[in-house]
């Protein structure tokens, strides 16, 4: 089982108002500054945890689907996701219920789009963030050809 270990680092005090930052970090990379969202009390400049896992559940899925559109030789040039993730309240308990995602998808002239549009989705079986959470991952590429020259 391959693990992959990380530090959060926060300080202060709960016997009053409190900070909702913290450092999350490990050896070898940038610190990322985080905080809960500006509607629990965060900073909107730090990282919250619904743009963290929106940003893994994103990643994960971009990396997947390169290495699917390299294997059968689709010539991807750009991608540009936009993720959204959504929170509900399910029997009393908020959760994160969808992610969305909605990649502006480039590709080289003469590039089979309905194969791309079907590895974009079948990218999602192979993703193991994604195969991780129980939130419904909505995917709404839009694919675009590039003009030769």
């Amino acid at each position: 089982m391959e693990g992959f270990p990380l530090r959060l680092t926060w300080k202060g005090s709960t016997a009053s108002e409190y900070s909702r930052n913290a450092v999350a970090g490990t050896d070898g990379k940038p610190d990322i500054l985080v905080s809960a969202g500006t509607g629990y009390g965060g900073e909107d400049s730090r990282w919250n945890p619904e743009d963290l896992l929106g940003a893994s559940v994103a990643q994960c899925h971009l990396l997947t689907f390169l290495a699917l559109a390299k294997k059968l030789r689709l010539d991807v040039r750009s991608y540009e996701d936009q993720v959204t993730v959504f929170l509900d309240t399910v029997e009393k308990v908020k959760r994160v219920n969808k992610v969305r995602l909605a990649p502006l998808i480039r590709v080289a002239p003469g590039t089979d789009v309905e194969k791309v549009r079907e590895m974009f989705v079948k990218a999602h079986k192979y993703c193991f963030i994604g195969q991780s959470i129980t939130a419904e991952v909505v995917m709404e590429p839009t694919i675009e050809v590039l003009s030769e020259g």
